[in-house]
């Protein structure tokens, strides 16, 4: 799961990305209208819309990066053996589903089979930041001896929305919970910092544009420490 130093990085990496692109439209601007204007500016709204777009980039991250489908190659033999996917035909076995959960927030998992032979319980997990939670998957073995592939799905979010609520929308369809918990934190974050910071433009003097460029990303770099 995506810690706060890989969201700090990743923010780090878009504004770099967001100021390059800034001033390399300020200065196709500049030649195509040179003498027209002594200010250039950006939307200040763009701005916000861009750190909105970022913070729900960094938790549908946090959500879909940890989850996905987990394989379990399963072996049905005609002896007993000490590893856990290799089960007698016809019988089952238990394996260790960790949850686990690195990030500062609390998560809610959810684990499904997505093939046949396969259980798992529990299916729903509140898991608190920092910390672990098993599930059991149990794997059961065909009656015909061979390999066979047998699958468990998860499903992750952040347990920023009450958990009957989380629940409710996974029901419906997976992907429901994410776009509900992004729009909790990106459309609030968009109208609280256009509110804070109002929708006129921030303006560069060409003074300050005429600085080489290396100069003005090593102060971009300062200012974030």
């Amino acid at each position: 799961m995506l810690g706060v130093q890989g969201l700090a990085y990743l923010f780090f990496a878009v504004t770099l990305v967001w100021y390059a692109v800034t001033e390399w439209r300020g200065h196709t601007s500049r030649h195509e209208n040179r003498g027209t204007s002594r200010e250039r500016g950006t939307n200040t709204r763009l701005v916000v819309g861009l750190f909105a777009a970022l913070l729900v980039l960094g938790a549908t991250a946090a959500m879909v990066g940890p989850a996905g489908t987990q394989e379990y190659g399963v072996v049905s033999a005609e002896f007993d053996s000490d590893k856990p996917t290799v089960i007698p035909q016809g019988e089952s076995n238990d394996v260790t589903y960790p949850v686990d959960n690195g990030g500062l927030l609390p998560v809610v998992s959810y684990l499904e089979p997505a093939s046949e032979g396969v259980d798992v319980q529990p299916r729903e997990s509140a898991v608190g930041p920092r910390s672990v939670s098993n599930a059991t998957v149990t794997l059961q073995a065909p009656p015909e001896t061979g390999y066979y592939r047998q699958f468990v799905v998860e499903h992750r979010y952040l347990a920023l929305l009450p958990t009957p609520v989380i629940r409710g929308l996974y029901t419906i369809h997976p992907w429901l919970p994410i776009i509900a918990i992004d729009a909790m934190i990106g459309v609030p974050f968009y109208l609280l910092g256009v509110r804070l910071v109002g929708t006129g433009r921030i303006r560069n003097r060409d003074r300050t544009s005429r600085r080489p460029l290396t100069t003005r990303l090593r102060r971009l770099v300062d200012s974030l420490y």
